[in-house]
């Protein structure tokens, strides 16, 4: 029996794990990139254990984990240093069933492609949605340079500002500006230890993490108007905003090559789409739910979205009740993570001193209160599980026959 045909447009985070969930169950995948390579536009990625839970499904997760770094303290602070609160990296890995591990995004994207057989992605093939199908009838048709492909299902993984999306629902309102803006490094790591955190200003935060190989991948964001660029470069838009704040924060930027600093307006969909799903044609990742990074979620709901898709459209099953399934599933989760994603960064865009001075008093008190109070803003979140049992996706060569791993012994310890 000939294994149906999954097209991906699209070679992101959401996209290669999609290809790769649906190749694990059954499916015949080819993954259409319009870059010329797989190399990502991006800097560093903080996967919670919902992710890492997530790539358990493709066999992936406790690599990941063997890649975390942080230990001990970090939390928040304030840029003349003051700790508005502390969080121990045990207390959280305890409370979600595992750490959080930060990956550059090269390393993450190289993992998840491994997963797949080197022909199934394409690159330097722009593609376009010509038709979504019918669930129950035609298939999807995708146009490329070299023709059209007809598809059993088309993912649409194509970002932010997606193409599929508008020719799935024109009338959507998309993304929208979320008024401010972002910027990404990755350097060495400073000569002095330092406390992983995140630093809130005056409509401005910096974040600096460790990676496991040594380097810092440090972020920062600031209220700005869409489309604003520095008049010279990007590490002396850097110093101007933050090189008075608390170390190491300016001897990280010190540290950053100018055409190493990336920067990114954020765009986020506060308005849901009325589902995830067309036809024989369904969304991931960004496509479906752009979101403010206040959370670190972004990334994360992408990687779920792609293992509980395949989950849902098992080869031989109906495939229109597949998909409804998936929109039932991730609808209203994504739709709730952006809505918490959005209001966390009002707090973040305050610039009024008396504003400014009352949140970090309440921060500073809820720290007091307990460790447990500040991570509860990932409840329901950072605790999520795959609705599926690890490693129980049937390949394409041999049935998987389920294995005890990482999730399962954590799981095992709490009872």
């Amino acid at each position: 029996m000939d294994m149906p045909r999954a097209v991906v447009i699209g070679s992101g985070i959401g996209g290669l794990t999609a290809a790769a969930a649906l190749h694990r169950s059954g499916w015949q995948v080819t993954v259409l990139e319009r870059a010329g390579s797989l190399e990502p536009v991006g800097a560093g990625i903080g996967l919670a254990p919902n992710a890492q839970r997530a790539l358990d499904v493709i066999g992936l997760g406790d690599e990941i984990r063997s890649l975390a770094a942080w230990q001990g303290e970090g939390g928040m602070r304030t840029p003349d240093g003051r700790w508005l609160s502390r969080t121990d990296a045990t207390a959280a890995a305890e409370r979600f069933g595992g750490p959080l591990v930060l990956v550059h995004r090269a390393t993450l994207i190289d993992r998840i492609a491994a997963r797949l057989p080197a022909s199934a992605v394409r690159t330097g093939c722009p593609a376009r949605l010509v038709d979504p199908g019918t669930a129950g009838g035609g298939p999807a048709v995708v146009a490329t340079p070299d023709g059209t492909v007809e598809a059993d299902l088309v993912v649409g993984a194509d970002g932010i500002h997606s193409a599929v999306r508008d020719a799935l629902f024109p009338g959507s309102p998309g993304p929208a500006y979320a008024g401010f803006t972002t910027w990404r490094v990755v350097v060495p790591a400073p000569d002095r230890p330092f406390a992983p955190h995140e630093t809130w200003g005056r409509g401005a935060l910096w974040g600096t993490q460790p990676l496991k190989d040594g380097r810092i991948y440090a972020y920062g964001a600031a209220v700005a108007p869409a489309g604003a660029r520095a008049a010279d470069d990007e590490k002396a838009e850097l110093l101007r905003r933050f090189g008075d704040w608390h170390d190491p924060v300016p001897e990280i930027i010190a540290a950053a090559r100018p055409e190493g600093v990336l920067r990114n307006d954020v765009y986020q969909m506060t308005d849901p789409l009325p589902a995830f799903h067309r036809g024989r044609t369904v969304l991931v990742g960004d496509s479906a739910h752009a979101m403010a990074p206040t959370l670190g979620q972004g990334g994360n709901q992408a990687i779920e979205d792609g293992i509980v898709l395949a989950h849902h459209v098992a080869p031989g099953g109906d495939l229109g009740a597949g998909l409804a399934a998936y929109t039932a599933d991730r609808l209203p989760r994504t739709a709730a993570v952006v809505r918490k994603a959005e209001q966390v960064s009002r707090l973040m865009r305050l610039t009024s001193p008396p504003a400014v001075k009352m949140r970090d008093v309440v921060m500073s008190a809820v720290s007091r209160l307990g460790p447990g109070l500040v991570l509860r803003t990932f409840d329901g979140i950072a605790d999520w599980r795959p609705p599926q049992h690890t490693y129980a996706a049937r390949t394409t060569d041999a049935p998987a026959a389920p294995q005890r791993t990482h999730t399962d012994e954590d799981r095992d310890a709490r009872r």
